[in-house]
């Protein structure tokens, strides 16, 4: 797929990211450059609180939050951002900014899949693919086009003036808060989607299934418990997995099919049919002679083979 061609608008797209994981950020900067060269990523955040107060500063067109991130979630965050006011409060914020587009990036969470199918809202599912994110960008792009072109052409428009571009006579109030009224409303602004964000924050506050905390493995004639969040990887051996730890490695029994659907799959990937690996741990993704990636973890000398169906998820790395 050709790259989207840059903005031919008078300035370039502004986005900000937000994802509490540094590796996920990294991913989705890279393929939004690679799929859309004329935007400009401004700021990056690491939680929601972040992702609110980086958009009032930079006053961003597109925001893509992580819908699971401390202090507030993204649903949380795409509120207070469709609450931000879209004139200017200092001089550093373009006192013609009509907010932003949302973009909502998820891992598994079905219930939220669903609710954005039935919204329409855009989402990607995690790591983005290069594919999918184009035809967002593709969407976001066209309704930024149109807010700025009504925009502009309200500017002109002498005093009593229908605002309302031909053939929209009928555009909805919702754009109330929006500072230029001849343009759409942005969706995150529709008592609609007001309403299902709404349901979405309730439904992310309510405690989610437990995940695996605890690796039980024999010791002798007893049992070791091994804290999930201290293992770098685990990896098939034969009839047992292996777990490695920056300390220890012990073998325990359960599959790794059965790990794969135990495990966060925020902070736990699958790179191989016989590796998972702790996102945290990883110190490095380097190429070896055919550009194929390989992992270098903190604390571990071992290289992990990323296999060709998994590759994928490092080529923006």
């Amino acid at each position: 797929m050709k790259p989207l061609p840059p903005d031919p608008g008078p300035r370039p797209l502004r986005a900000v990211v937000a994802d509490d994981e540094r590796l996920m950020r990294e991913q989705l900067c890279h393929r939004l450059r690679e799929v859309c060269p004329g935007l400009e990523i401004v700021a990056e955040a690491r939680n929601g609180r972040e992702a609110v107060d980086l958009t009032r500063e930079h006053a961003p067109d597109v925001v893509f939050l992580d819908i699971r991130m401390p202090g507030l979630t993204g649903i949380e965050a795409a509120r207070e951002i469709a609450q931000l006011p879209t004139y200017a409060e200092t001089g550093d914020t373009p006192a013609d900014w009509p907010g932003c587009e949302i973009v909502f990036v998820t891992a598994h969470d079905q219930y939220a899949i669903d609710a954005f199918e039935q919204g329409a809202v855009d989402y990607l599912l995690k790591p983005a693919e290069r594919e999918r994110l184009a035809r967002t960008m593709d969407r976001v792009r066209e309704r930024i086009h149109q807010r700025r072109t009504a925009s502009e052409s309200t500017r002109g428009q002498a005093p009593g003036a229908d605002p309302a571009s031909p053939g929209s006579s009928d555009a909805p109030n919702d754009a109330a808060q929006d500072s230029s009224p001849g343009a759409p409303p942005l969706a995150i602004h529709t008592p609609a989607l007001q309403g299902l964000l709404q349901r979405l924050a309730g439904e992310l506050s309510l405690p989610t299934r437990p995940r695996l905390r605890w690796i039980q493995a024999s010791s002798g004639n007893g049992l070791q418990l091994i804290p999930v969040d201290e293992v770098l990887f685990f990896m098939a051996d034969e009839k047992y997995t292996r777990v490695r730890t920056a300390t220890q490695e012990t073998l325990i029994r359960k599959p790794i099919k059965e790990l794969v659907e135990e495990l966060d799959s925020e902070v736990f990937w699958q790179i191989h049919r016989s590796t998972v690996v702790n996102l945290r741990a990883i110190a490095k993704v380097i190429r070896d002679g055919d550009g194929r990636p390989r992992i270098r973890l903190r604390d571990c000398p071992e290289v992990l083979e990323v296999s060709r169906n998994h590759s994928g998820l490092f080529r923006g790395m």
